[in-house]
């Protein structure tokens, strides 16, 4: 039996949820019975060169922040003229994706939706007008897959199309985010800062949705009772040359026992070594780093945007977002617990992580979407 050629469609391949679940769909789908490719409407990125290790072709558009153009709407219809399905991810690529279809065939188109957070003071407009164009558009797709039960119901109410939305979580790759035993020593060592006390660690890009804001306020909050916790903040973007950080941090009196480490390769170490995760976000769709650091039997503290309180369960604590100080009381209260309560809350996580999103799991629903005709 021939595969079934997919082709992906994605804005494009630096560090983000939806490339990270992108990246995780490829390397682990069934490859005897599908053939990919992957279309980046912008540059390869950070992903493009480890998709093509993969043995998939990138094809990179070169587009300018994803606006079509004319000749690279003419190159994408002759990349995906044979192809089987469609899928495509975030909005401006579902939109692409509905162009450059071919209606002489019958061509599945699958969208991907993964944001939870369509409020207009959290979001350009461009990036509204063109989700609001979607919602009109969302009866003439196939398929619309969304990462988190709550992105689903605010796309419903948005005007999408709820009778073709199906929701399908994010997968972890549980032999990569496990414990790593002697990460806490490695990091001391590497950061030369001391082993004790304890270790918040914070993932994510400097964008609005993350809410550095709220996060910079509550350090302050926790330093005041929690003076010796250190703080770990990852990401594109999060390091000394970011001028509005650093700005934040001073404005909030928070310049001791932070350490701004940049975009990180080595994140299981990092979450591994933390004693907690903090994720103070004003929006998410479903969070990877959550269920990253679960899977790495740390414990998170998260506000209640997206899936985030979903993901955790009750083996995690949850707050209302854009609130610095009961996220800081949270984590005081975790900092408070024993060490075998903090411990038994790990192990509990990770096997929630292990239950509800093996990245085996994941991929079998998507696999299964591919099948239906």
């Amino acid at each position: 039996m021939p595969k079934k050629k997919v082709v992906h469609i994605i804005v494009g391949l630096n560090v983000g949820g939806a490339e990270t679940m992108l990246f995780k769909l490829l390397k682990n789908a069934d490859r005897k019975k599908y053939e990919f490719k992957v279309i980046s409407m912008m540059d390869e990125g950070i992903f493009g060169g480890r998709i093509k290790e993969l043995g998939i072709p990138v094809h990179s558009l070169g587009m300018k922040k994803g606006i079509p153009n004319p000749i690279a709407i003419k190159r994408a219809k002759s990349i995906v003229k044979d192809a089987d399905i469609l899928q495509t991810w975030m909005y401006h690529a579902d939109l692409f994706g509905f162009l450059i279809r071919s209606r002489s065939r019958s061509q599945k188109l699958i969208w991907g939706i993964r944001h939870s957070n369509l409020d207009k003071d959290a979001n350009k407009k461009m990036l509204l007008y063109v989700a609001r164009l979607n919602a009109a558009l969302s009866k003439y797709v196939n398929l619309i897959i969304s990462c988190s039960k709550t992105a689903s119901i605010v796309h419903g109410n948005y005007g999408y199309d709820t009778s073709k939305m199906l929701t399908i979580p994010n997968g972890f790759e549980l032999d990569t985010f496990y414990k790593y035993v002697d990460a806490k020593s490695a990091l001391a060592l590497e950061l030369q800062m001391p082993l004790a006390p304890p270790l918040i660690a914070h993932v994510g890009r400097w964008e609005v949705q993350k809410d550095y804001p709220n996060l910079i306020q509550s350090i302050k909050f926790i330093h005041q009772k929690r003076p010796e916790a250190i703080f770990l903040l990852c990401g594109k973007g999060i390091d000394a040359e970011n001028k509005e950080l650093r700005e934040l941090m001073e404005l909030n009196g928070v310049n001791k026992n932070v350490f701004l480490l940049g975009r990180r390769e080595d994140i299981p170490k990092i979450l591994s070594a933390a004693d907690l995760l903090i994720s103070s976000s004003l929006g998410e769709g479903f969070s990877n780093v959550i269920g990253e650091a679960m899977a790495c039997e740390t414990p998170c503290v998260v506000t209640d945007v997206g899936d985030s309180a979903y993901i955790v369960g009750s083996h995690g604590l949850v707050v209302p977002p854009q609130n610095a100080e009961m996220l800081a009381e949270a984590v005081i209260n975790f900092l408070n617990k024993t060490a075998e309560e903090k411990a038994a809350i790990g192990q509990q996580a990770r096997q929630r992580v292990i239950s509800e999103f093996d990245i085996n799991k994941v991929v079998k629903k998507f696999e299964e979407q591919y099948e239906i005709k």
